[in-house]
């Protein structure tokens, strides 16, 4: 069946796949110590434009967001996070299983907004109750946030100002960053990043590795963190997988050139939603677009085509996201378009 389900539904890039098996009869040291993870990073911090930052490569992307998290709060400290965020809506509780609690903004088509961080800080302490609450301790944001859309330069800015001020980490979560930089209308990268947030990553998974994330911490590594890290289930003992995978996506710049085909494929499939009198539920520069659909419409597409449920627009419509992808072809596009031009 069609599948534009999510960006992780193919295996891996043919390259990092080939790359792993050139590799799998070597001998390498583990837990992230063998030379591929080395070389990777290196690789990544001159992309970054960091020389001295540290690097790690993780599982996945739940199990990055909790380490960061619990890792850099104190037991008493909660983190900052859209409504929408995906901490907050789609990890099952695993920020607050680790015992923080995740603090809610509000969300403007995903985003958080410097000025609400700057307030819910100063109202915190100005509360004489504030020492029997939840001190809020991080802001997390995801770039591209959970609609798609994209921070600007001057967004970030005043983020990390606003956190530099009150003396708190910005923490970016960038499970599909490749699709945020690729994006057409973004003024931002990833020197932008590496110079304005405390902590973000690469995400591997949903940007054409089997899986990993690479995880930076550009300042104030907390210590003794490959012990956390295990503690979280988190560490690879045979590190290289990751290794290997993120050393590859790091040489020649593999790791934006695929990123570009999601971008260029969302917009052919934006256009053949638009040429069909769809409509769209907010304006996603990225790879994952939300429409919506009559819901027995619906129904007689997902028949044929696979996509994600995202929420209800009213009792007769539903939104949902297609996403593209590193591996989305133009074949598939035609497919989809002849589906709907037989459904008319």
């Amino acid at each position: 069946m069609l599948s534009f389900e999510s960006d992780y539904i193919m295996g891996a890039h043919p390259q990092l796949l080939k790359r792993l098996s050139e590799t799998n009869m070597q001998p390498q040291p583990g837990y992230g110590n063998d030379e591929y993870c080395m070389s990777a990073a290196e690789k990544i911090r001159k992309a970054c434009g960091l020389n001295k930052a540290d690097i790690y490569f993780i599982s996945g992307g739940t199990q990055t967001n909790q380490l960061v998290i619990d890792s850099m709060l104190r037991s008493y400290e909660g983190v900052l996070a859209a409504e929408t965020g995906h901490v907050n809506g789609h990890e099952a509780g695993a920020i607050e299983y680790s015992g923080h609690k995740v603090l809610t903004l509000p969300q403007y088509e995903g985003k958080v907004r410097a000025e609400d961080v700057d307030r819910y800080i100063n109202d915190f302490f100005s509360d004489e109750n504030h020492s029997h609450m939840v001190f809020p301790g991080m802001v997390y944001i995801s770039h591209p946030t959970e609609y798609g859309t994209i921070y600007s330069l001057s967004e970030l800015e005043k983020l990390s100002h606003v956190c530099r001020k009150h003396h708190i980490p910005l923490f970016l979560d960038g499970a599909r960053l490749g699709y945020a930089l690729a994006a057409e209308e973004s003024d931002l990268t990833l020197k932008d990043i590496a110079r304005l947030c405390d902590v973000f990553y690469i995400g591997g998974t949903k940007v054409g590795a089997l899986c990993g994330e690479a995880l930076i911490f550009t300042q104030n590594k907390p210590e003794n963190f490959i012990t956390m890290i295990k503690q979280h289930g988190a560490l690879l003992a045979k590190g290289r997988l990751l290794g290997v995978q993120f050393d590859t996506l790091f040489t020649d710049n593999l790791y934006f050139k695929i990123s570009e085909n999601a971008i260029e494929k969302a917009q052919k499939l934006k256009n053949i939603f638009e040429n069909h009198g769809i409509s769209f539920h907010i304006k996603s520069p990225t790879n994952q677009q939300f429409i919506i659909l009559d819901n027995e419409f619906m129904k007689r597409l997902a028949e044929k085509v696979r996509f994600s449920f995202w929420e209800k627009k009213d009792e007769k419509s539903t939104v949902v996201r297609f996403a593209t992808s590193w591996a989305t072809t133009d074949k598939e596009l035609q497919q989809l378009e002849a589906i709907l031009n037989d459904m008319k």
